[in-house]
């Protein structure tokens, strides 16, 4: 059963294999009970599609570098996230970005020049095996079982919504309204010793306050303007990530150069 082709692995995957009725036919599907493959990670991908949703949540921001992509922050430092605990589980109730719920399958071009994708998944999270119990991935004669089919429209419309979140990051790209953020929080206990997080974009609220009203009228028509507030809305809720990783015991000095680092 060879590997699918992969130069660079995405986040969470340490393999991945397509899925077939082949070698596949008689396997079952369990249940992914461990976040264990989030709990190192402070950043996530996130589409523009769940920004209303994530905000409640977790700061949105952009990755800095030539194509910035949101991510919603479940830490402020790289390989701390406060959501997920010792036991390695979600520790309370949250949105959980389409991105981090497809784990452990996704869909990859496995032909150079082709354009097909097929459904792949990483054998690593142990979701899929030969089990005696557990939900069937094929049936009789071969054919994706409704827990496949379900998975594959997930996969797909997780596509769908990158592509939209593409255009919504062009559009910023085009109205030239991002710049690079750098949030300021300090500790009640040491007032004086600013902690200082930068390496992401965030919308200059200037720029768009100073965008033409036939602009701002489009973006608020076309829903733009709601998911730009939405970002915005979101950085308020660094500081209580902050707060979670003090209560953690997870929060470096500042000497240590605390940051959010793009993912790219």
């Amino acid at each position: 059963m060879a590997s699918a082709p992969q130069p660079l692995l995405p986040l969470f995957y340490k393999d991945l294999l397509p899925l077939n009725s082949r070698d596949h036919a008689e396997w079952k599907a369990g249940t992914l009970e461990s976040a264990a493959y989030l709990a190192a990670t402070h950043a996530v991908p996130l589409t523009s599609d769940e920004f209303v949703d994530a905000q409640r949540d977790f700061p949105i921001v952009f990755t800095s570098g030539e194509n910035p992509l949101p991510i919603a922050l479940f830490g402020l430092n790289e390989g701390v996230n406060t959501f997920v605990g010792d036991d390695m589980k979600i520790n309370q109730v949250i949105y959980l970005p389409a991105y981090a719920r497809r784990y452990p399958f996704l869909l990859a071009k496995l032909q150079q020049g082709s354009d097909d994708m097929s459904l792949c998944f990483d054998p690593s999270a142990n979701l899929l095996g030969k089990f005696d119990e557990g939900l069937a991935l094929f049936d009789g004669e071969g054919k994706p079982t409704e827990y496949i089919e379900g998975v594959l429209d997930f996969c797909r419309r997780f596509e769908e919504s990158g592509q939209r979140t593409k255009l919504f990051m062009d559009e910023l790209i085009k109205l030239d309204i991002l710049m690079d953020g750098e949030i300021a929080i300090t500790r009640n206990d040491m007032p004086d010793t600013p902690f200082i997080y930068r390496g992401f974009r965030m919308v200059d609220e200037s720029k768009l306050r100073e965008l033409p009203a036939a602009t701002l009228e489009e973006l608020a028509k076309n829903g733009m303007l709601m998911l730009i507030y939405a970002h915005l809305f979101s950085l308020n809720l660094m500081r209580n990530i902050f707060e979670r990783q003090l209560m953690q015991g997870k929060v470096p000095m500042p000497a240590e150069g605390a940051s959010a680092p793009a993912l790219n």
